[in-house]
């Protein structure tokens, strides 16, 4: 372990530093995205029906294949790996959210404009504060599958825990395979666990400050 850190400790901790950078970039533009498209379609199920299946054909669409065209049009940048990474990422929270808003049962919708809210003020304070579990479980999810899919940045020369893995699998070298998957791994469950206390925090929060 120790002649590993000597012959790779400054690329390993570089790798694990631009992995979670394409993870935390990509998603958090995912979630903006999402968030909003998820709010619009809410307003227009019947349009929804149509442009649902559409995006989540973008999930079909094998990761090596669509890096690939995407370099035909940015080259081997950051702007390729993030873009693909947001795009993969956008549907779990864009479902999750439309999804969530819609399950709102009328009746807190319903005293919501009895006590004469808008409805932006009912979006706002009452529809998204209660489908935020339903976010947070898309965002979650976003979060973790995003972790997998930047080892493919690595495909084009920009980085990530994938160069570690890839080398590993083409030199038969299990050592370098598990210095990419297992801090892969561990930052699935980390920012999996970070977002689950934050969603802890969000959902609880009004019922904390009604407490006090």
């Amino acid at each position: 372990m120790r002649n590993f850190f000597d012959l790779y400790g400054d690329k390993f901790v570089e790798c694990i530093l631009t992995h979670l950078y394409y993870v935390v970039v990509s998603v958090g533009i995912a979630f903006v995205v999402a968030l909003a498209l998820g709010i619009a379609l809410s307003r227009a199920p019947r349009l929804s029906r149509y442009l649902l299946p559409i995006i989540s054909v973008s999930q079909t669409i094998p990761g090596i294949v669509f890096v690939g065209i995407l370099l035909l049009y940015f080259g081997m940048t950051d702007t390729t790996v993030i873009t693909a990474l947001t795009v993969y990422a956008v549907f779990p929270i864009l479902k999750n959210t439309y999804v969530g808003i819609l399950e709102v049962e009328p009746q807190y919708k319903e005293a919501a404009r009895g006590c004469g809210m808008s409805g932006l003020q009912t979006l706002r304070l009452v529809e998204v504060p209660l489908a935020a579990p339903a976010i947070f479980a898309g965002l979650k999810m976003s979060c973790v599958y995003t972790v997998s899919w930047a080892v493919l940045a690595a495909l084009i020369g920009r980085g990530s825990l994938g160069e570690f893995i890839y080398i590993g699998v083409a030199t038969n070298d299990n050592r370098l395979i598990f210095a990419g998957a297992v801090p892969s791994a561990i930052m699935a469950v980390t920012l999996g666990y970070l977002i689950d206390l934050a969603r802890k925090r969000v959902v609880h929060w009004p019922r904390g400050r009604e407490a006090k």
